[in-house]
């Protein structure tokens, strides 16, 4: 859940290396280091900086390293060792002939650091990545030729766990890295031949309109002008294919708003537009749909964190409007669910697909289920807002949210545009609703947009949010369509304001959560005009008669009811209600976390793509 950044050009590599980590802020914000091939009076080194907490606003001169065309850099989200200095990357090897970043975790680490210090090697912190610096000092000893990518291969054969590296040496202009299951792309500048390493596509966006995407188990070795590609395993050098780059917006900035969460919230009417327009006619969108209609196994959603729950509103919609059967798996139990494909499905095209969505199109646990499943049979459709990904790169149908950069951690645009999608694709499994499908989110699009500039309406969110930022406990309750958008809600406020949240069923009350409910207990329920209506206004009933404060999302006509402490107003967006019910429960969570004073883009402890399991 780190970032990895390279850059080998023309340019001050500074400066790039800068704004690559800034721009991959959002994997990792614990610490950050940086690392430069310098000569000076004709002899090379490597100069240094790293630090604990956020990246800042440097300058060259402000931690002394100027003007230089090569370097790595890195920013940490702590997996091995504390947030500390010594810990940050990267790591360098004894003779300081060449330092090391590193995104993954090595699983075997300890076994593989008592053996080496068994044999005398040293160690500065208390990371798995300085193991990876140690082995490859030990694989060179044994060698006659001193070749560090043979070094890599055999390193590589001997740690276990999804692990990406990058390495700047001292003697060569030369950056080597290597990448088995965490992201590692390569970025190329055609016009003026600069280049570029990271662990995703937005922290060059701006400069290179060609990528090369390493697959597991590759190697790159980049030099001035010149990129060479290996296979990991066997060693032997592989040709590759320059890839367009297109990423519609890669602009980032706050652009007047306060934090990155805010703006992004604001632009969710955008990415609706954007699923509208994905979905064209003759697309990939329709050879899903024909099928999903066709296939004669099973239909499965996926996800983890925000992504699973929006996993399971998909798996709702699929269900309710698609008439499909559909079972909603969670990521972040993978190995329990490997034991599903086993069997493999081989005989058909047409039996289990999987649809997962996600952010980044990196989280490990799903992308262990997905590549396994891939192998037996099953088909893959993704819904993925980052170019180049993994999961986009394994699947059969490969969809991007077009959605622009989500900077903040905590993800509000992009939950609302894979749901928006979901509920599309299920509306389009029948006949014709391909169509009206489409119509209804234009219409939640503008309406979302109308609500999201009424002053009034955020000003009674801000009320709730002074009500609740005192609060120890919040409970969040409903079910059908809004159920999990009331896990969404749960998770936006767990990670903003740190408090505990607790989403419930409304018809799971009385078997266990009630017993928590008392006096001044606040209990935030969503409302449709659905079936489910009467259904939740039982529930506000018994939690009210023993004391609990409720705060309703709902529509106008629901504004009057007695059971009511609080009314957050939303319009009526008809079918698409609880996408829209979404939005009040993301400015809830963000006004809370302001008021308490925590960091709104960049909560503790969490990262924003989660690479390791």
């Amino acid at each position: 859940m780190c970032g990895i950044f390279g850059y080998l050009g023309k340019e001050n590599a500074f400066e790039k290396i800068l704004e690559g980590l800034q721009r991959l802020e959002y994997r990792g914000y614990d610490s950050w280091g940086m690392a430069f091939r310098v000569t000076v009076k004709g002899k090379n080194k490597i100069v240094h900086t790293k630090n604990v907490g956020k990246i800042g606003d440097l300058t060259s001169k402000n931690i002394g390293i100027y003007s230089q065309d090569i370097g790595i850099g890195h920013t940490r989200w702590a997996t091995t060792g504390g947030v500390t200095k010594a810990n940050a990357h990267p790591h360098f090897a004894t003779d300081e002939s060449f330092c090391l970043a590193h995104n993954g975790i090595v699983e075997n680490y300890k076994e593989l650091k008592d053996q080496l210090i068994k044999k005398g090697y040293k160690f500065e912190s208390e990371t798995d990545t300085e193991v990876i610096v140690r082995l490859i000092e030990e694989k060179l000893k044994k060698q006659k030729n001193k070749d560090l990518k043979e070094a890599i291969h055999h390193v590589f054969q001997d740690i276990t766990g999804r692990n990406t590296i990058i390495i700047l040496l001292r003697d060569e202009k030369e950056i080597i890295a290597a990448r088995n299951g965490s992201p590692l792309v390569v970025g190329i500048n055609e016009k003026n031949k600069d280049i570029y390493l990271s662990s995703d596509t937005l922290s060059f966006a701006p400069y290179a309109k060609k990528m090369i995407v390493l697959e597991n188990n590759q190697l790159v070795d980049v030099t001035p002008n010149n990129v060479s590609l290996f296979d990991l395993v066997s060693g032997k050098k592989l040709t590759y294919k320059l890839e367009r780059l297109d990423i519609k917006n890669v602009k980032v900035d706050k652009e007047g708003y306060d934090h990155f969460m805010l703006k992004e919230i604001h632009e969710s009417p955008y990415v609706i537009k954007q699923v509208i327009i994905g979905a064209e006619p003759g697309s990939d969108f329709y050879h899903l749909i024909s099928n999903i209609n066709k296939m004669k196994g099973t239909l499965y959603t996926i996800g983890s964190g925000t992504a699973g729950i929006a996993a399971a509103q998909i798996a709702y919609y699929l269900r309710y409007y698609g008439e499909k059967k559909v079972i909603n798996l969670i990521g972040g139990d993978a190995t329990e669910h490997l034991k599903l494909f086993e069997g493999g499905h081989l005989d058909s095209a047409f039996n289990d697909i999987l649809i997962a969505p996600s952010q980044s199109g990196e989280t490990a646990d799903v992308l262990e289920v997905l590549e396994f499943a891939k192998n037996k049979g099953a088909q893959i459709a993704s819904y993925v807002n980052m170019p180049g990904s993994s999961m986009t790169r394994i699947s059969d149908f490969k969809f991007m949210a077009n959605a622009g950069p989500e900077i903040c951690v905590m993800s509000t645009k992009i939950f609302v545009s894979q749901i928006a999608w979901g509920y599309l694709l299920g509306k389009s499994l029948k006949g014709g609703g391909d169509k009206n499908g489409k119509k209804n989110l234009d219409f939640l699009s503008k309406q979302m947009e109308k609500y999201l500039q009424n002053k009034d309406s955020l000003k009674q969110i801000k009320k709730v949010a002074s009500l609740l930022k005192e609060k120890k406990d919040i409970f969040l309750m409903s079910k059908g369509q809004n159920l999990q958008i009331m896990n969404e809600g749960m998770v936006k406020i767990i990670e903003g304001t740190y408090k505990h949240a607790h989403a419930i069923p409304a018809g799971d009350l009385k078997h266990y959560a009630i017993t928590l409910i008392e006096k001044g207990v606040p209990v935030i329920i969503a409302l449709s005009n659905d079936n489910n209506k009467t259904d939740i206004l039982n529930a506000v009933s018994e939690v009210k008669a023993r004391g609990a404060t409720i705060i309703a999302i709902g529509r106008k006509e629901n504004k009057d009811n007695e059971l009511f402490d609080e009314f957050i107003e939303v319009p009526d967006t008809g079918e698409t209600s609880a996408i829209m019910n979404a939005i009040p429960l993301q400015l809830l969570a963000y006004y809370m976390t302001v008021a308490l004073g925590n960091n709104v883009d960049k909560p503790r402890n969490i990262a924003k793509s989660v690479t390791v399991k």
